[in-house]
């Protein structure tokens, strides 16, 4: 990501440069270079979860647009993870009203630290190792999760496994695609034929309509505590720091900073829920994924937000239709390797022996409970700071 041929120079005529203000074919292939982050969520929040798919679609793809138009490069739009892995993880407690309070109570949250400055100051109380030790735990969370899905049908979860792997590298067929098309055809071999998928593919026009009114008292509780509270760190340390720091990095003469980004956070998430959206984020790995594929400039993310925009007006239905010929074990192949990229988001463990406890034991509880993970690993790490807990040795390697 480090590669100097990313970064934007117009002065120079380089190739960022000459990208910078067209839609060329890189923007296109960049455009789709996050789905492997943004697919897994999308299908499990739809098939799992019950969501709306039109309200998903339609608030992810004006979403995508105003992050595109705005920033000016190709900042993502994804959904929260921490949310996203609690709410499909334990999807049968998990309703579609308390995922539209998560998305309320963030999207408030991040609008009034960023509009105050406060979001500098919660980070300098977060520390990377509880962070780490978060992103391992909801990465193992899904893994689990996708190989329970994948056991009573072992072989076609096999199949599917195995040409993700083949494509792993492949920088022109994406392996999460390639997936996908092998579950559609899976599908439609078990449904008989492919009357099912052409009675899919009937285009209509649909709005989604106001969700507010799905919400209840009941779903306050999960909604705040059990999806919302957890995603606060994971936000500030991946969506505005590390966002910011690789955006200033590989697009230097466009500083954002991470005021900006928990400002248009919260933005989303207060608009969003209101049409029956789901809990968004930016996000540093999100915007490796469209640089990777050639993306420069916010022009990608636009082009990926009119495709899912277009999608959940016209073909919304169609979508639901579709997502539902994907066999079981197919998502449990989609969840178990988004739960690996989650998982390998933390980089790496550290070399401090006490760090290394921290993340381990925060991975550990988050399997329980992602905030009283992050509390109790937040506790630890302060107590050891201040000689109440020692270790004495360092890890190797």
């Amino acid at each position: 990501m480090h590669d100097p041929a990313y970064r934007e120079n117009p002065k120079e005529g380089t190739a960022g440069g000459r990208a910078a203000n067209r839609y060329d074919r890189m923007e296109w292939a960049g455009a789709f270079g996050d789905l492997g982050t943004l697919l897994p969520f999308l299908v499990a929040y739809v098939n799992l979860v019950r969501m709306d798919v039109h309200g998903v679609l339609v608030t992810l793809g004006l979403s995508c647009i105003a992050a595109g138009l705005y920033y000016r490069a190709p900042i993502p739009v994804q959904p929260m993870k921490a949310i996203g892995t609690v709410a499909i993880t334990q999807a049968a407690a998990i309703t579609p009203g308390a995922v539209l309070v998560a998305g309320l109570a963030t999207g408030a949250a991040w609008l009034a630290l960023g509009l105050t400055g406060a979001a500098r100051w919660i980070a300098a109380l977060t520390v990377r190792p509880v962070l780490r030790g978060m992103l391992i735990g909801l990465g193992l969370q899904f893994m689990a999760q996708g190989i329970s899905m994948a056991m009573p049908d072992p072989w076609v979860a096999l199949v599917g496994a195995g040409l993700v792997l083949a494509l792993f590298a492949s920088r022109r067929v994406p392996a999460m695609l390639a997936l996908l098309v092998y579950g559609f055809a899976a599908g439609v071999v078990r449904a008989g034929g492919v009357g099912p998928l052409a009675r899919a593919l009937t285009p209509g026009f649909h709005l989604p309509g106001i969700a507010l009114g799905g919400i209840r008292l009941g779903d306050l509780a999960p909604g705040l505590l059990a999806l919302a509270l957890p995603q606060i760190p994971l936000t500030l340390g991946n969506a505005l720091i590390a966002t910011a720091a690789e955006h200033n990095n590989l697009f230097a003469p466009r500083h954002v900073s991470e005021t900006q980004l928990a400002v248009s956070t919260g933005i989303l998430n207060l608009a969003g829920p209101l049409v029956g959206g789901i809990p968004v984020c930016h996000g540093a790995g999100g915007m490796a994924g469209h640089v990777r594929f050639g993306a420069r400039t916010g022009g990608a993310v636009v082009i990926l937000g009119a495709v899912l925009l277009a999608i959940g007006l016209f073909f919304g239905s169609s979508a639901m239709a579709l997502l539902r010929l994907l066999p079981t074990s197919v998502l449990g192949v989609i969840l178990m390797f988004a739960g690996i990229e989650l998982a390998m988001g933390a980089r790496g463990l550290g070399k401090d022996r006490a760090d290394v406890f921290v993340v381990m034991l925060t991975a550990g509880l988050t399997a329980w409970h992602v905030g009283a993970a992050f509390l109790a690993g937040l506790a630890l790490w302060h107590l050891i700071r201040r000689g109440w807990v020692r270790f004495a040795d360092a890890v190797e390697g």
